[in-house]
């Protein structure tokens, strides 16, 4: 019959005591009071339940104390046994400071043959657990278990059981249940054990095997050594793949000291390991290997102008390189690429403008492979030369990979951004590209994963660039510079015409008889939604508008074919995006229009200046340069020195002046806007507008002398795309003008000046009644 009666109960964290164990339990202040609670009732017991994070617990252990005393590290603790599970009520009054609970002893069912048939085979995995683990006593003490509840509750000691399944064991009073459980759990546990140690055994006696196949290697070897044999003896016979290769006989003797020492090496030494791997990558390199170049001149310039418009200068040196190997060829000379021609080319000019591409359309005419290198942002010396193959993960340079890529030792190898090559502390990348692209020096490149000349001499380079002032001067002296500065407004046209549309009419699955674009759409396309240097841009707008071309045709809202016009630009692609701003800035004294070029191409820059009362001196703004603000130096100074020649009151220049040059968060540095700050600060201090279609560019001296600049092309085309008409450019930079397109040229007024005197007299607007100075 269950008894109901109430006992102090004891919470304990981290353990689970069932019936039958024996544990310590050390003794905080809670326990203490719990402890001498059960000591001064009258039954003497405690109850010890788990302490549960998510809920009360249900049942406990009615346990008795065995002994009162202190742990080895001198806590005081009591030694409890279990005694009988209960299942817990409410709360009930009791004495102390303890917590008191209502229990109610949970009897046990009675023994079935189920239950014993449970019962013995839980002790079989028991007993073969603990054989396992070769403890004898605890087996004698299990082996002499009749009573199937105490042999379930043996389980409390499984260090194998997890807390909360040993809560789960104290919260089921059946002993079928229980036994049923443990057999799953203890089950699965020995399974796992035996996979264990057999894998344990496995690693063991594969280690005793290798320590075997060491010594018998070893002694073999000193036996061959006798012999005066020396064969190989492993599975990969990489002495038959050398002899059997097609390679220079510098690299065959290299290659086969790499297998002699890997013969002698053992398996186990890391040196194997790196041997194969160096070998492997000799062998797939194709030394011996080249592909036949094209001698159809005619052919591989239409091929070029099949895949770009415009880049003559690129055409014709393409051109006169194929020209120069065929007659060298028919001579019966010496056909190599870069000591034949010099042929290291590197394509500079602001971005969308082809660069790229191009190396895949020059391969093509060539007839040979391609393979680009995208240098942007390496800065490891190491991904040009290659890493020290003793080096964890060694691998060789970019430069061998892409010679292994390519399959032949004659491609046509894309250095591309190289001008966005970095440095740090490990190592210089453009400095180990001075060997590489030096035609001098290429035939006896050496690679440091290789360590054997590598000859690139029939290697052609090429190379990108945005801004070639970032490329180091002793690796732009190895190259052959070819500018492409951008495309005019009809090049932008035909561009799109007969390349950009019918690519994206391609990817959005139409044809041309189902939407078509008037030549008056692109061209406004071109002036007054983008302001690029290249048609990347461009390209994005013809994407959009077919898009929703495709979309108006695919919904039904439009029918073939849909003709789009400038009127329908509004609809597909919203309102231009850029609009001429000259006539807008220029219309106060004081600001000026100046050329500048930048890495994407050129564009018009703003000069503003104006005076205030205040402290004499001069404020600059933008985020100038050091360049520049010398620059606006020398303007204040000229313009001070020759104030009665411009009619200036030296009253207006003895203020606070402030030069600004907008867009502050861009910095802006050259030598090239002296003379527009000049313009500037007289029309400020005269009070006479500078004309709304006058752009300007050059440096100036002290005396007013217009030096040259660079960049005179790029400047010339931002000065098209925004609207001028009239441009002053020094007059030593009159011969560059033989590289503007001539429809640039028609439409502006290019005049070559000495004196920036005569600048100032072209570029103001005449004085209207009485000048006054700007204020």
């Amino acid at each position: 019959m269950s008894q109901t009666y109430s006992v102090p109960v004891l919470f304990v964290p981290d353990l689970v005591v069932l019936p039958g164990m024996v544990v310590p339990i050390p003794l905080d202040d809670a326990a203490q009071a719990t402890v001498d609670a059960a000591r001064a009732s009258e039954s003497g017991k405690l109850l010890i339940a788990p302490r549960l994070d998510d809920r009360y617990p249900t049942y406990g252990v009615i346990a008795s104390i065995v002994q009162i005393g202190r742990m080895p590290g001198g806590q005081s603790a009591a030694v409890v046994k279990g005694e009988t599970r209960a299942h817990i009520g409410s709360g009930a009054p009791g004495n102390g400071a303890a917590l008191w609970v209502e229990i109610t002893e949970v009897d046990e069912p009675e023994i079935t043959d189920e239950v014993k048939t449970l019962a013995a085979d839980y002790k079989k995995l028991v007993l073969a657990m603990l054989q396992r683990r070769e403890a004898w006593q605890i087996i004698d003490a299990v082996n002499k278990m009749t009573d199937p509840s105490d042999l379930a509750d043996t389980a409390g000691y499984s260090s194998w059981l997890a807390d909360a399944q040993k809560r789960q064991l104290l919260e089921t009073p059946d002993i079928a249940k229980r036994l049923t459980l443990l057999i799953d759990w203890t089950g699965e546990h020995l399974a796992e054990t035996e996979v264990s140690d057999k894998i344990a055994d496995d690693v063991r006696s594969g280690m005793e095997k290798q320590q075997k196949e060491f010594l018998l290697r070893q002694q073999l070897n000193a036996i061959r050594k006798e012999l005066g044999e020396d064969e190989p003896d492993g599975a990969d016979d990489y002495r038959a793949r050398v002899e059997a290769a097609d390679l220079p006989d510098r690299v065959r003797e290299a290659a086969l000291r790499e297998v002699g020492k890997l013969e002698r090496a053992s398996d186990q030494s890391p040196e194997t390991g790196w041997i194969r791997t160096w070998l492997d990558t000799v062998l797939d390199l194709p030394w011996n290997v080249t592909t036949t170049d094209s001698t159809d001149i005619k052919g591989a310039r239409e091929i070029l102008d099949a895949d770009h418009h415009g880049l003559d200068d690129v055409k014709d040196r393409i051109v006169e390189y194929l020209a120069v190997r065929a007659r060298r060829a028919e001579r019966g000379l010496q056909v190599v690429g870069g000591r034949g021609s010099g042929a290291v080319m590197v394509l500079a000019g602001p971005p969308g403008v082809g660069k790229t591409s191009l190396g895949e359309s020059v391969a093509r005419a060539l007839g040979r492979k391609f393979v680009r290198v995208a240098l942007g942002g390496v800065r490891d010396e190491a991904e040009i030369r290659g890493h020290r193959r003793t080096y964890v993960g060694a691998l060789p340079g970019r430069i061998v990979r892409a010679i292994g890529e390519a399959g032949s030792m004659n491609p046509v190898v894309l250095l591309d951004e190289i001008d966005k090559v970095g440095s740090d502390y490990r190592g210089d990348p453009a400095a180990a590209l001075l060997e590489v692209l030096d035609p001098a020096q290429n035939h006896t490149f050496r690679d440091h994963y290789l360590d054997l000349d590598l000859d690139l001499s029939d290697v052609l380079f090429l190379a990108t660039a945005n801004v070639v002032e970032n490329i180091p001067s002793a690796l732009l002296d190895r190259m052959e510079l070819v500018t492409i500065d951008g495309y005019t407004e009809d090049d932008k046209v035909a561009i799109a015409r007969d390349f950009l549309l019918p690519r994206q009419d391609e990817r959005a699955a139409l044809t041309p008889d189902e939407v078509t674009v008037s030549e008056d759409a692109l061209r406004e396309i071109a002036a007054n939604y983008t302001r690029e240097p290249g048609v990347r841009q461009f390209e994005r707008l013809l994407a959009k508008l077919l898009r929703k071309a495709a979309t108006n045709l695919e919904s039904g809202t439009a029918q073939a074919p849909v003709a789009i016009g400038v009127d329908d630009l509004k609809e597909y692609l919203g309102r231009p995006r850029f609009t001429p701003e000259s006539a807008e800035r220029t219309a106060v004294p004081g600001v000026a229009t100046g050329l500048a070029v930048t890495g994407m191409g050129g564009d018009v820059l703003f000069i503003e200046a104006t005076g205030t009362d205040g402290e004499p001196g001069l404020k600059l703004t933008g985020q100038l340069g050091d360049v520049m603000k010398e620059s606006a130096q020398i303007a204040l100074s000229y313009v001070c020195a020759h104030a009665d020649q411009f009619g200036v009151d030296l009253a207006a220049l003895q203020k606070a002046i402030h030069v600004h040059v907008p867009a502050g968060a861009v910095p802006k540095d050259g030598p090239s806007a002296g003379v527009t700050m000049v313009t500037a600060l007289v029309s400020m201090a005269t009070g006479r507008k500078v004309r709304a279609d006058v752009g300007m560019t050059g440096e100036v001296t002290l005396n007013g002398r217009v030096l040259p600049i660079g960049g005179v092309k790029q400047k010339l085309l931002a000065a098209q795309r925004n609207g001028l008409k009239t441009v002053f450019i020094p007059q030593r930079n009159e011969p560059d003008l033989d590289d503007v397109p001539a429809e640039v040229l028609d439409a502006l007024d290019v005049r070559p000046m000495v004196d920036v005197a005569d600048i100032i007299a072209q570029a103001l607007e005449p004085a209207t009644g009485v000048a006054t100075a700007a204020a």
